[in-house]
């Protein structure tokens, strides 16, 4: 194939779109710690400077990547938490298990999560940190919307904080719940370790069980992150 430059705004953003939807095709196949920037180059049909013209890194790539897939996530979020009854314990369950679900459905969107802070958020410049983090916020306080529309009780600070901590439920229990083949063979060896193979799903939802009833009895409403009232 021979590379032809964008030379416009449009063609520019066409090149980056096809970038994208190749590294995305690539996660459908392999995990992001496979995914190399040689080989999105190839399956890209351009060569590794071009990509890199229009992304500086295979980290910028993918954190862009990890920004659509929220955005996708949320919007799939708008349809399915409606406001319903039963006590904020009961609505509280039934969120966690709305959001385990949810997200089980979307093993790309894990696997950018759980590789966000120890490997994506590296190698990138100031410029793209700011500009991915800034959608973080914005999908952040799109969640708060959410979660409070279905349990107001939490209030502002404390739908804040169930976003960031259900983030690193996520970002923790998603390479936990993908053992190795040995770990497999593991535990169909010995039925003993059978309580150590968690199920991705259960383990998202027992944790957000857990966080939502403990946010609802402190009552702290604090910032993410802030220590306890004084």
């Amino acid at each position: 194939m021979t590379f032809k430059r964008a030379r416009n705004d449009e063609q520019r953003g066409e090149r980056r779109r096809q970038i994208l939807d190749t590294a995305a095709a690539m996660l459908i196949e392999m995990p992001v710690a496979k995914l190399s920037l040689n080989e999105l180059s190839r399956r890209a049909g351009l060569a590794k400077p071009n990509v890199l013209r229009y992304f500086e890194s295979r980290e910028a790539v993918l954190l862009q990547l990890l920004d659509t897939e929220i955005h996708n996530w949320i919007a799939e979020l708008e349809q399915s938490l409606e406001p319903t009854d039963g006590t904020p314990r009961q609505r509280g369950d039934r969120l966690a298990a709305i959001l385990a679900k949810s997200i089980t459905r979307r093993p790309v969107l894990c696997d950018l999560i759980s590789t966000q802070a120890a490997v994506l958020e590296h190698n990138v410049s100031t410029e793209v940190a700011i500009r991915h983090k800034n959608a973080t916020l914005r999908a952040f306080q799109s969640l708060v919307r959410l979660f409070l529309r279905y349990l107001p009780e939490l209030g502002t600070q404390d739908a804040f904080r169930l976003v960031g901590l259900a983030t690193l439920t996520v970002s923790a229990a998603w390479p936990y719940s993908q053992p190795t083949e040995a770990l497999l063979a593991a535990y169909a060896s010995d039925p003993a370790l059978a309580p150590l193979q968690a199920d991705f799903t259960d383990l998202v939802r027992q944790a957000l069980e857990v966080t939502i009833s403990g946010l609802l009895a402190r009552g702290e409403d604090l910032p993410l992150g802030a220590g306890p009232l004084s």
